[in-house]
């Protein structure tokens, strides 16, 4: 399918975007607004099904866009819009709107307490050899007196991580998922092939040396290092049969969002077989170590066993496919699900031998900035 850019900003965009009627994706190739439903992707028992089912709905022509779970793909939410408009993407300067008005009451789930038990019964049994890596995540549920304001919980994600993959994506129910995740899951355009696993993190500093400090630190960690090597290993073990060439980074190098530090590798290839689509990509990618642990199935039973929520959307993957197999999908990190008075953050970790627990805590309260900070909240009521 070949993209007709509008010759308007990406801000210009998100003012036409309409909870409930519209999805809005952004990354830094380009800003993607898909109004009205022309049909909807039936639900399917695998991925595989899922990826079929698409490209059987895209033989006419247009675009898939949506979210798929963490866990659940009979709850993944395709949808093939009626109108398709693209604009260059979000770029440093663009105004930042006024934090979204609105009084909420925030209750961590679990408790940050709980969250450290929880911490600690995986550490158990990561020294027991029973799994290698688990990523653990924890909630905050924000109820208030009126519906939060997606269009300018949007805008205020956009502005502070314009180099980011911003999404509005409706959902049933009258929800929307809304973030600003830095992981590219995968791309496809063309033959040409990306991913970009995100694994190991700090929190940034508003004072510039020590922010530079926990910068070096990072990059310097043995034990974050060896989580970012399992990580990448994996993204491009998966990716192998699909590509005749693909090129991995020796070491990893820094990105960093308004919020967080992070260690990072560019994976890029080249398709082996042009019918091997952007989706078909992504479904053999998920879960990655960096969401979900390793090994995988070990991974989730213990997720299952000791996160006392339903992730839901979180740490699934979101984006878009169309009738040629282009497509961008990034993992849904740093975001909310937002529905009438009550919003949902979701925030987690990974953890490996050495992990300390008060440290994990830490960083998903540091991680829960991004969506608070556009919520117009402190970081202190995450914990």
């Amino acid at each position: 399918m070949s993209i007709a850019y509008e010759a308007i900003a990406a801000p210009e965009l998100l003012r036409a975007y309409r909870p409930g009627l519209s999805s809005l994706f952004s990354s830094p190739q380009h800003t993607l607004l898909a109004q009205g439903v022309t049909s909807v992707v039936p639900p399917a028992g695998t991925l595989e099904d899922l990826s079929d089912r698409v490209s059987h709905r895209l033989r006419g022509g247009g675009l898939v866009i949506g979210a798929i779970p963490f866990d659940d793909p009979a709850s993944a939410h395709l949808v093939v819009p009626a109108q398709t408009r693209w604009a260059d993407p979000f770029v440093t300067g663009d105004v930042p709107a006024a934090a979204p008005a609105g009084e909420w009451r925030i209750t961590p789930v679990p408790s940050p307490a709980d969250h450290v038990k929880g911490v600690r019964r995986v550490l158990e049994l990561l020294d027991r050899g029973a799994v290698d890596k688990v990523v653990l995540a924890r909630s905050l549920e924000l109820t208030g007196t009126e519906a939060a304001d997606v269009v300018e919980i949007a805008r205020r994600l956009a502005a502070r991580d314009p180099h980011g993959h911003v999404f509005a994506i409706s959902l049933p129910g009258e929800q929307t998922l809304v973030g600003a995740s830095p992981e590219l899951l995968v791309s496809r355009i063309g033959p040409a092939v990306v991913a970009n696993p995100l694994a190991g993190s700090a929190a940034r500093s508003a004072d510039p040396e020590e922010d530079r400090r926990r910068a070096a630190a990072l990059l310097c960690s043995a034990k974050d290092q060896r989580e970012h090597a399992v990580v990448v290993g994996a993204v491009a073990d998966a990716l192998a049969p699909f590509c005749r060439t693909l090129s991995v980074p020796a070491e990893p190098s820094l990105i960093c969002t308004a919020t967080m530090w992070h260690l990072s590798s560019r994976i890029t290839g080249r398709l082996a077989d042009p019918a091997t689509t952007s989706l078909d990509l992504a479904v053999a990618l998920h879960p990655t170590p960096a969401v979900c642990g390793t090994p995988t199935e070990a991974a989730r039973a213990v997720i299952a066993d000791v996160e006392p929520f339903d992730r839901g959307f979180y740490t699934g993957m979101v984006g878009w496919s169309d009738d040629s197999g282009d497509g961008e999908w990034a993992v849904t990190i740093r975001c909310a699900v937002v529905g009438a008075e009550r919003v949902r953050l979701f925030a987690g970790g990974g953890l490996v031998a050495g992990s300390v627990p008060e440290h994990e805590l830490a960083e998903t309260t540091a991680k829960f900035r991004t969506l608070l900070n556009a919520l117009g909240l402190r970081t202190g009521d995450a914990s």
